[in-house]
């Protein structure tokens, strides 16, 4: 891969051409819409609080382990590479990277199933409905509007990511909450989304999948020796060790993992130029138009990649140790949850504000952005606030 910058493609999504905001602002002399899109990202509270957001363990179980913020910027740098190879936008690419998981709650999936669990009475709890909902109304810092005020560009491709939402080509309906927000910002939810929104979704697959393997070894849920038959793994890793016969563990484990993103990479990129070769693409709309994704795995990686992801959920996220976690971990947030609900004059009061009476569906949503909005150590500490005469309230 060439370290310099690619010329842009006609495909790439262009700053200038942006469809802006839907504020309106005036355009800043220096930076494009795209970089201050990336920009309001990293200095918005939502993205500091992804540092005590689990990815698989929870914060307290290892300095080393990914969080959710180090998870976003290991996709981020993967996005931008693959976005610079192909020639598209690369700070479109990141800022969808470094936002992907905004809507994430405290304690990863577990937290997550558990919100969704007591939201189903009111219209349950998504994580991409929930990444939006921060990107456009719940952070709180600009004197003229609620939420970041970002490029329809970078909100097309945050609700888009994984392809249509809406119409015939969508695998799921679109969900209430993407679906009003749209009436007022048209983010044709029946077609794909950019390239650049493409790609940061498949990177964070990437990511996630080598990362969690590499988290996975060191803390010791499974052996090297389990990954020797895996597809994909097990060829690189015999590659490995016949160059560096005696390598250490750690470093064993660090040049499989660096080999197997750069084997994932490379597919991508030749999949993706396949497709666009056939394509024959020349503007970003011709990509949302094109009926199929664009950027893509092989057919033989990604029947590589539901292997490895088949083996992750059954030796680490299903492990007994993360298991039991998992268990607390939605004890936590279901009690939370029930007793703000019921008690609302226990929120604090700049959330007790926006609620209204015990068990109504306004206060039930004010509930769920709240502790949607916790991190791993934050809900514990309310959890004992909440429930623990011992604690100071």
């Amino acid at each position: 891969m060439s370290s310099g910058p690619a010329l842009s493609a006609p495909y790439a999504c262009d700053p200038a051409r942006s469809r802006g905001r839907l504020h309106a602002e005036a355009e800043h002399a220096e930076r494009s819409p795209f970089q201050r899109d990336r920009d309001r990202i990293i200095h918005s509270g939502a993205f500091r609080r992804l540092k005590y957001k689990t990815q698989v363990f929870v914060y307290h179980e290892g300095d080393y382990y990914r969080t959710r913020l180090t998870h976003s910027l290991e996709v981020a740098q993967i996005a931008r590479s693959i976005s610079r190879a192909l020639g598209l936008n690369e700070d479109l690419a990141e800022a969808l990277a470094l936002a992907h998981d905004f809507g994430h709650t405290c304690f990863g999936h577990a937290g997550e199933e558990a919100l969704d669990e007591v939201m189903q009475p009111y219209g349950g709890f998504d994580h991409n409905v929930q990444t939006l909902r921060v990107l456009t109304k719940l952070e709180h810092r600009y004197a003229e509007f609620d939420g970041l005020n970002l490029t329809w560009e970078t909100l097309e491709g945050t609700v888009k990511h994984n392809g249509p939402v809406a119409g015939p080509l969508a695998t799921k309906p679109a969900l209430p909450g993407i679906v009003s927000y749209s009436e007022q910002q048209d983010l044709m939810l029946d077609s794909f989304a950019s390239l650049e929104a493409q790609v940061a979704a498949l990177s964070d697959d990437i990511a996630y999948q080598n990362h969690d393997l590499d988290d996975g070894l060191r803390a010791g849920l499974f052996d090297i020796e389990d990954i020797e038959d895996m597809p994909l793994v097990g060829p690189i890793l015999a590659e490995v060790r016949a160059r560096y016969p005696g390598l250490d563990r750690s470093r064993l484990i660090h040049e499989l993992v660096r080999r197997v993103i750069n084997a994932m990479v490379t597919d991508l990129l030749t999949e993706t130029r396949a497709r666009l070769a056939d394509l024959q693409p020349q503007s970003a709309d011709d990509i949302r138009q094109a009926g199929r994704p664009i950027a893509a795995f092989s057919e033989t990686m990604m029947a590589q990649h539901k292997v490895m992801r088949a083996f992750l959920f059954e030796r680490m996220y299903r492990h007994y140790k993360v298991n039991r976690m998992t268990s607390k971990a939605k004890r936590v947030v279901r009690e939370l949850f029930h007793l703000l609900c019921r008690e609302p004059q226990c929120l604090p009061t700049e959330w007790r504000i926006q609620a209204d009476g015990p068990d109504t569906d306004k206060t039930a949503r004010v509930v769920a952005d709240y502790i949607a909005g916790m991190t791993d150590r934050f809900a514990l500490r309310e959890y004992d606030r909440l429930f623990d005469f011992k604690d100071p309230a």
